[in-house]
């Protein structure tokens, strides 16, 4: 796993998914690796109710009823959509259950502009159609055939990105369960197996990009991912997050929960503000979202851990949230101008603490940028 930048779900929590398969003996659908309860219980994480011999860690931070939903949803033959804000967390979710499911994450269609009828479906060798003609050999299967003759789940990111003939494509392969292939004289069908379903994102944000039709809505079930708001939650995400950050690149750094606190009423506050806004323009053109604020804290620690003493200061905390959330510019540098002024300069005079110096470091990174 050393060899690799970013091991899939699958390899990474190997010897867990090992170790629960060999303890199962609830009833599984189709030919899936681990049965509900299981699932359940390898993504959320273990509790001394269940009885386990061993801890299992909880890598999905989130509503019971949203996992088991989705777990339900996939035993059935719906297709499961996971909408939400960016940074949610439903690709992380889509990933777990199909690692859990298949043992195989990494048959994924990302869904952009660009996507064709092809990257779900098939298209073909031409070097050998030249030489042999068209021929099942020939052909190259798109993740979501290859799923279908496994019978494993397939992943579909992005879906609203995806122009409508691509997600006409995907309603008769939810409808039918079979690809035609017409270019074949026999063997021109490519039936699904027992336990294929697939499992596709979208972003709420994206609305109104390229709508999903009513016909692809009824082939799927929507569970909302909803955005983190309970702090202890978030902090236990952030923290999980970059604990494995600092595991992968082998840094033994702190990340004081006094900074962490800094970190997660700052986002806070913007979103707060952002909220509170009466245009787009008055709003930070970044989401806020979970995922950012994990963006931020991992860009501190790797420049204090390559550039710094080796501890997290709020001075770089301040910079990084600065440089990370500053994308337009004089609208963005003028909002968190605004906020550290208005918010964090009373605070830092009133609490103290590390909010003095995460005010100078705020200040400076904006007088660089401006």
């Amino acid at each position: 796993m050393s060899d690799l930048l970013r091991a899939p779900a699958e390899i990474k929590y190997a010897e867990e998914l090992d170790w629960l398969e060999s303890v199962d003996g609830n009833p599984k659908p189709f030919a899936w690796r681990l049965s509900p309860k299981m699932l359940r219980l390898f993504i959320l994480g273990s509790e001394r109710a269940d009885g386990l011999d061993r801890e299992i860690s909880q890598k999905w931070f989130g509503d019971r009823s949203i996992v088991e939903r989705a777990i339900v949803t996939l035993a059935s033959d719906r297709g499961l959509l996971l909408i939400g804000d960016p940074g949610t967390g439903k690709s992380w979710l889509a990933e777990l259950l199909a690692a859990a499911i298949s043992r195989n994450s990494t048959l994924v269609v990302q869904g952009t502009a660009g996507t064709t009828e092809d990257h779900i479906k098939y298209s073909w060798n031409v070097s050998m159609v030249i030489a042999k003609g068209q021929s099942r050999e020939s052909m190259i299967p798109s993740p979501i055939m290859t799923a279908m003759e496994a019978g494993s789940i397939g992943r579909f990111e992005e879906l609203t990105r995806s122009t409508s003939d691509v997600q006409d494509a995907l309603i008769s392969i939810l409808s039918e369960k079979y690809i035609s292939v017409p270019e074949l004289d026999s063997d021109g069908i490519v039936f699904a197996k027992p336990g294929f379903s697939v499992i596709a994102t979208a972003n709420s944000r994206d609305r109104g990009v390229n709508d999903l039709s009513s016909a692809l809505k009824r082939r799927f079930n929507f569970v909302r991912i909803p955005v983190v708001t309970n702090k202890k939650s978030e902090a236990e995400i952030v923290r999980f997050r970059t604990e494995e950050l600092l595991r992968r690149h082998q840094i033994e750094l702190d990340v004081p929960p006094t900074l962490l606190d800094v970190l997660l009423r700052s986002f806070g506050d913007l979103r707060a503000a952002a909220a509170s806004a009466g245009s787009d323009d008055e709003k930070l053109e970044s989401a806020l979202s979970t995922a950012e604020q994990i963006g931020v804290l991992e860009d501190a620690v790797l420049h204090s851990n390559f550039f710094g003493e080796r501890a997290l200061t709020a001075r770089t905390l301040a910079s990084s949230l600065v440089g990370s959330l500053a994308r337009r510019e004089p609208e963005d540098l003028a909002i968190l101008n605004k906020y550290l002024h208005g918010v964090v300069e009373p605070r830092s005079k009133d609490e103290g603490g590390d909010w003095p110096e995460f005010l100078d470091g705020g200040r400076d990174a904006i007088a660089t940028l401006s």
